[in-house]
């Protein structure tokens, strides 16, 4: 893959130089931006504002923001939303809780900050709210969230990603943003692990937050860490070997304190209409988690499991397999016929599934009975080649690639999933269905060549 970047860069180098005559073949190269130190620092005004759905989401938001340490109290302003531009004369003004973050010794995050939060409940199902945080005098502006139904059967639509990681605002930025103009009515955005390259680094959140500007504000995350996540704090973590997750993580995310004790807020679930999402850590105590797996799947009532954790249950690329994951919880999943797991880590593309019976033939299309399918997807600027056989560790690897940045649009509608992967300018990439069947597994259909097929007919005319 190096070789091929270097033979077309030599290639085209000519024709660089003829065109940019002041651009040598020495300095086609890609330089980082440099931000100031002070760049992430946080001021008296709320920045990071973030929203987390609570368990149930069709009645509970939980906010999330951050001050300078001279901002002791913040408040939560919040109403039905209208077309009317005075529908703030029907505010309520909450009192937000506030912590101290004080990471002033820790290396690359060298800060002190106030997070404040508010879980709010008993909302109105299916409702558009307007909210804006602040400390009386220093205020956001207004942002909009909807809560979800408790009709099971209404058609909603979610996003998902994998690693934004590396060059998190000038190369992940586009990413975001692009997802959202595909799909601005998402429901939530599910960030499957990795989303900075270095844990406590103040810096990268920053990009994170900035990267992402009113999204995080409108649409609730549903973040679950990845390895990079967890980074030594200290000299004493560094010298023991030892790996502590994100001192930002749980201030600046306010999450279902639903999971095992020990793991809150980077294991829970949450259940959107007739759907349960899941976040797992793949990172630690993968035991426990089976255990706490085990019963909460035991006692769903839901259609629609979907999970996301972030080191793949098959990876896309080679050398990078994890079998005790596997082992640990591939049986639970099977068990309890999760549909679809969502996750990370490999920087590269790839989807397949297990299958629990024999392909059947309907009609003109080929409905695949399946088990749960598996995604690995990437959205940052870093890439890794594609690689590794699903075959020999009992499942169907159905499409692969490399080198590209993604995200996902999954749209679920009673007993359809549908699930399409488009790149960084809208194009699509990928796409199949699932149906569910009565007391059966799932049926699968194929749609990427199709849509591509139907897309190319559309040109040409």
């Amino acid at each position: 893959m190096k070789k091929k970047i270097i033979k077309h860069l030599i290639l085209f180098a000519p024709l660089l130089h003829f065109y940019f005559p002041g651009l040598s073949q020495q300095t086609v190269e890609y330089k980082e931006p440099k931000f100031h130190t002070d760049w992430s620092k946080p001021t008296d005004y709320p920045d990071r504002i973030i929203l987390n759905f609570g368990q149930n989401p069709s009645e509970e938001i939980n906010i999330t923001w951050r001050t300078s340490p001279e901002i002791d109290s913040a408040f939560v302003e919040i109403a039905k939303a209208s077309g009317d531009p005075k529908f703030w004369q029907n505010k309520k003004t909450i009192l937000a809780n506030t912590e101290i973050f004080d990471a002033s010794e820790i290396a690359t995050a060298e800060v002190i900050a106030h997070y404040h939060s508010l879980e709010i409940k008993e909302l109105e199902e299916e409702t558009i709210y307007a909210y804006r945080v602040g400390d009386g005098e220093r205020w956001s502006e207004w942002f909009q969230f909807e809560t979800a139904s408790t009709n099971p059967e209404k058609e909603f639509s979610f996003l998902y990603v994998g690693d934004a990681q590396n060059y998190i605002l000038e190369l992940w930025s586009r990413l975001i943003r692009e997802g959202f103009k595909t799909a601005p009515e998402a429901k939530f955005f599910i960030h499957a692990g990795d989303l900075i390259n270095s844990a406590h680094r103040e810096q990268e959140w920053h990009e994170w937050f900035t990267a992402g500007g009113f999204i995080h504000s409108m649409i609730p995350s549903v973040p679950t860490p990845g390895n990079h996540e967890y980074r030594a704090k200290d000299s004493v973590e560094m010298v023991a070997k030892a790996r502590s997750l994100s001192l930002q993580w749980n201030p600046q995310f306010t999450l279902p304190k639903n999971g095992p004790e020990g793991l809150e807020e980077t294991v829970y679930y949450m259940d959107y209409q007739d759907t349960r999402i899941i976040s797992l850590n793949s990172n630690k105590d993968l035991e426990i988690q089976a255990e706490w797996l085990e019963e909460l799947l035991k006692n769903t009532e839901q259609k629609w499991i979907i999970v996301t954790y972030h080191h793949p249950m098959y990876s896309a690329s080679s050398g990078r397999d994890n079998p005790t994951l596997r082992e640990i919880w591939k049986p639970i999943f099977d068990k309890y016929k999760v549909d679809l797991a969502l996750q990370g880590h490999d920087h590269s593309y790839a989807r397949g599934r297990v299958s629990p019976g024999e392909n059947i033939l309907e009609g003109v299309n080929l409905l695949d009975q399946t088990g749960t399918v598996y995604v690995v997807s990437v959205s940052g600027g870093k890439m890794y080649e594609v690689g590794g056989d699903w075959t020999e560790l009992g499942a169907t690897k159905d499409r692969s690639g490399e080198n590209i940045q993604l995200f996902q649009v999954i749209t679920i509608k009673g007993d359809h999933l549908f699930f399409e992967s488009r790149t960084a300018i809208g194009e699509l990439y990928d796409s199949f269905e699932l149906i569910k069947t009565e007391n059966g597994p799932n049926k699968f259909i194929e749609l990427r060549a199709k849509a591509i097929d139907e897309k190319i007919e559309s040109d040409q005319n």
